[in-house]
């Protein structure tokens, strides 16, 4: 498989892409491919890098791995394509932002390239998945590269923003550097988590643009 991502992450992740897990990993893509119906369309697997350059960095938030739902992901997490109906999860989120922030906001489209254009690096776990199959690759070593890419935000860059939602978001961002990062933490925006009281109320996104006007930086409009 070809691997189509933009050149500010190429120069920084080709030692990975030389590694024989990497090149067992794309071999194991393009079988599943070649056999199943699999989410994101291939062009799309790397597009949270393709639409966040490594350079321009300010936000990650963690998800687990692609909407498996036909013409759902597109290869951001927990967006959809214009045209397809907002996910509970995201609809949890917009009501967050909404009360967050003071606004009356609830967009009519799940897409959120708008905000990984201003610097949040949408990443899932896992980059690919089985139609109609949560987690179905999870035995691939999506999560071996997806760590590496934490760690050298991490370690490369001061200053960012992780936000991590749910208990699987917080044993994937275990090892990030708080001393100079900001991480933020919550319950899960899913309607599960959410109705348990663990994800309205975090104030994360008016506290990651606080943090991101202290240092000079300009904060996301997530609306």
């Amino acid at each position: 498989m070809l691997i189509d991502i933009s050149p500010s992450w190429q120069e920084k992740l080709q030692s990975e892409f030389d590694k024989p897990y990497f090149k067992t990993l794309m071999l194991q893509v393009t079988e599943e491919y070649q056999e199943h119906t699999c989410f994101p369309p291939k062009e799309l697997i790397f597009n949270a890098f393709n639409s966040c350059s490594f350079e321009d960095v300010k936000v990650v938030i963690i998800g687990q791995d692609p909407y498996h739902g036909e013409g759902e992901a597109n290869g951001l997490s927990f967006s959809v394509h214009n045209d397809v109906k907002i996910p509970p999860s995201l609809r949890n989120i917009y009501r967050e932002i909404a009360s967050d922030l003071d606004s009356v906001f609830m967009p009519n489209n799940g897409n959120l390239q708008h905000w990984a254009a201003q610097g949040v690096l949408l990443l899932n776990a896992s980059l690919t998945v089985r139609k109609d199959s949560p987690n179905s690759h999870k035995h691939l070593k999506w999560n071996v590269f997806t760590d590496e890419v934490i760690r050298l935000i991490s370690e490369e860059k001061e200053h960012v923003v992780f936000l991590l939602w749910g208990a699987f978001a917080h044993k994937k961002g275990a090892k990030i550097d708080s001393t100079k990062h900001l991480v933020l933490t919550s319950g899960h925006p899913s309607p599960m988590s959410a109705n348990q009281g663990k994800w309205f109320g975090n104030k994360h996104f008016s506290q990651t643009n606080e943090y991101l006007k202290q240092i000079g930086k300009k904060p996301i409009e997530w609306f």
